[in-house]
């Protein structure tokens, strides 16, 4: 097992994507990320070394608060035990994690939730779902546009989703949408939830009422997507409603959701794979995702095409403009071959 120095070594190789991730609202500025402070707030009080002896090192000027990635993760997910920031730290750069060891209880699966393996935990949570047909979370879905959600066996319905506020520690529950991360194979690495308002009006009110939990990278919540033959097609995005608006109007198309731009970027392709279209994102995240999937693409063989919406995103195509209009804006950037193929 890697050890702390270790740990912090293999963040610091990769401080720039740490920042990204973790601190996705600040920016680059020359060798340093400036950001506000360890909660991701704006501004330029914290700077973040990314090249160089020092990279990864970083320094609060406001508060004087100084460390490493170790810490800034730490930080920034609101961890207090060094082993669940070292399984973060591992999951985020898809490392193995060791295997759990019982203590004087017994079997480590009867300790708290955060003594299980992230991934373990996913796989619990998800077997502790309920079929998404006529739940808050399709009802939630339909109100988005996206009629037929309770096809696709990634998505769930959790009625009392525990949440953790990060900042003040305190616990709740509200009903989630929950849809499942999988690997190549079909197999659950991580769960993405979606908490929401119990009165059906969106999202519940907290500060984030969206967060995923296990193995993200090279993985996704995949879409009428064949875990057994080779996938010459696919459309890769972000955010799950917008794949969801996509396959929508494109109902054979294999699609998987990333989740984020830097587990965009680092999408891991199936067997077989001709063409990745990308559903665009306007943002800054967004574009740094489409560049980073579609070079890794060009490097194995595979023509990226990008998908660009009319307005804000394809569930803002999807919802304000219908999804006929939807459809024609889809046929003109599409391959001849792929429009036959997949819209109606």
């Amino acid at each position: 097992m890697l050890s702390a120095s270790d740990l912090a070594g293999r963040l610091a190789q990769n401080a720039e994507t740490v920042c990204r991730h973790y601190l996705s609202a600040g920016r680059r500025a020359g060798n340093y990320w400036l950001v506000g402070d360890v909660a991701n707030s704006r501004g330029r009080s914290l700077y973040v070394h990314l090249i160089g002896p020092r990279a990864g090192r970083w320094t609060d000027a406001a508060t004087g608060q100084f460390g490493d990635l170790l810490d800034l993760v730490r930080e920034a997910c609101g961890l207090v035990d060094f082993r669940d920031v070292a399984e973060e730290a591992r999951h985020f750069l898809s490392l193995p994690q060791p295997e759990p060891v019982s203590d004087l209880r017994g079997d480590v699966g009867d300790g708290p939730p955060a003594e299980r393996p992230a991934r373990e935990r996913a796989r619990r949570l998800f077997r502790m779902t309920e079929p998404l047909a006529g739940t808050l979370a399709d009802i939630y879905l339909r109100d988005r546009g996206i009629l037929r959600a309770s096809a696709h066996g990634a998505l769930r319905f959790h009625p009392s989703c525990y949440y953790r506020d990060l900042v003040t520690g305190r616990t709740s529950s509200y009903p989630a949408l929950i849809a499942a991360v999988t690997d190549a194979a079909g197999a659950i690495t991580g769960v993405h939830r979606s908490w929401l308002d119990p009165d059906g009006v969106g999202k519940a009110k907290v500060d984030d009422p969206r967060r995923a939990l296990g193995g993200l990278l090279g993985n996704g919540v995949r879409f009428r997507y064949p875990v057994t033959n080779p996938v010459p097609v696919l459309a890769a995005g972000e955010g799950i409603e917008t794949m969801l608006s996509l396959s929508h109007v494109m109902p054979g198309m294999p699609m998987v959701a990333a989740l984020t731009a830097n587990h965009l970027a680092g999408f891991h392709f199936p067997p077989g794979c001709r063409r990745i279209y990308i559903a665009a994102d306007a943002d800054a995240a967004g574009r740094h995702g489409i560049e980073g999937l579609s070079r890794r693409a060009q490097a194995h063989g595979i023509l990226p095409l990008v998908l660009s919406p009319e307005l804000g995103d394809f569930n803002d195509d999807l919802r304000r403009l219908g999804p006929g209009r939807l459809t024609a804006s889809l046929k003109a950037q599409l391959t001849p071959e792929d429009a036959v193929a997949f819209l109606p």
